[in-house]
């Protein structure tokens, strides 16, 4: 129990410092870009499996509308709510 719970507080997230900090264009990522990163999420972690150029997440971003965009848009991307339930009917 011990074990499992240390392993379960290592994971937990840190704050991010960037959150806020303008980008190299001058502003912080908001909701639109993290929507459109999260329906990209799939593409953009191959991608950034083979170099360190590419990141999944935006760090310098204005907080919580961006991660709410995020969400929503991978949330779109693999189905939604209703994309567990696409499964074989049984009447």
């Amino acid at each position: 129990m011990v074990l499992a719970a240390l392993a379960l507080a290592a994971c937990a997230p840190g704050p991010n410092p960037d959150v806020g900090t303008p980008t190299a264009d001058g502003s912080p990522a908001g909701f639109w870009l993290g929507l459109w990163q999260g329906i990209i999420v799939p593409v953009t972690f191959v991608i950034s499996l083979f170099t360190d150029t590419v990141n999944i997440y935006e760090v310098h971003n204005n907080g919580n509308w961006y991660d709410f965009g995020f969400v929503l848009g991978l949330g779109l991307f693999v189905g939604g709510p209703f994309g567990a339930s696409r499964g074989r009917r049984h009447s």
